[in-house]
């Protein structure tokens, strides 16, 4: 059992993910930053400075603060809107690297045929002569 233990916690997809955890937890904190310091304040400044979390309605003595929710889901909007321009920006730049790649695996391939044909040229031309 034991071996079978280490057989799993010391693969390298287990490695992997735990890393994966906490730099996505590192890149959580950085966008949240983002969110409420930057981007937050202007959106609240083009909305006239907009808050939701004082929206409620009071039903005999419970009070129904739906404000909240609303601003949790106008914050979710953001997050989720500054992730998804992240990941845009990163595919973007990942998908040029891929490109260069593609480009110079084609272009190793090409001398190399390059050279297969000289070769043969060669070869042809010794065994004419």
């Amino acid at each position: 059992m034991w071996q079978e233990f280490k057989e799993f916690a010391f693969k390298g997809n287990v490695i992997d993910l735990a890393i994966g955890v906490v730099i996505g937890a590192a890149f959580g904190g950085i966008v949240t930053s983002f969110v409420e310091n930057i981007i937050t304040p202007l959106i609240g400044m083009l909305m006239g400075g907009i808050d939701f979390t004082g929206l409620k309605i009071t039903i005999d003595d419970a009070e129904v603060l739906y404000g909240n929710f609303i601003q949790s889901f106008v914050d979710f909007l953001i997050v989720a809107f500054a992730i998804f321009l992240a990941i845009r920006f990163i595919s973007k730049f990942k998908h040029k690297e891929e490109v260069e790649e593609e480009e110079e695996e084609i272009d190793a391939q090409a001398q190399l045929l390059t050279e297969i044909r000289d070769l043969l040229k060669e070869q042809n031309q010794k065994n004419i002569g």
